[in-house]
């Protein structure tokens, strides 16, 4: 199930994971995808993605997935859709 109201997920927010870990930083939303910053230390210079399926809930300055870090970084896309 995907969060009801995408919109209180803004730039710059923590994404983390369900066990606290680190997953990254919110650059926009691009549809119904999360685009990571490339400058976050995980990162490794490039946008990730995450659709929105997995964002529990946001919480303060944090988007907490229903997903572990690892599980997130397995699953995140690096291109958006459509990219050539």
């Amino acid at each position: 199930m995907a969060i009801s109201d995408p919109s209180v997920i803004r730039e710059h927010l923590e994404v983390v994971g369900s066990d606290g870990g680190h997953v990254g930083t919110v650059d926009s939303l691009d549809g119904q995808r999360i685009k990571l910053t490339r400058t976050d230390p995980d990162a490794g210079g490039e946008h990730h993605y995450l659709h929105l399926d997995v964002v529990d809930r946001v919480e303060g300055d944090k988007v907490i997935l229903n997903r572990t870090r690892a599980q997130a970084q397995d699953e995140w896309g690096v291109k958006a859709v459509g990219s050539s």
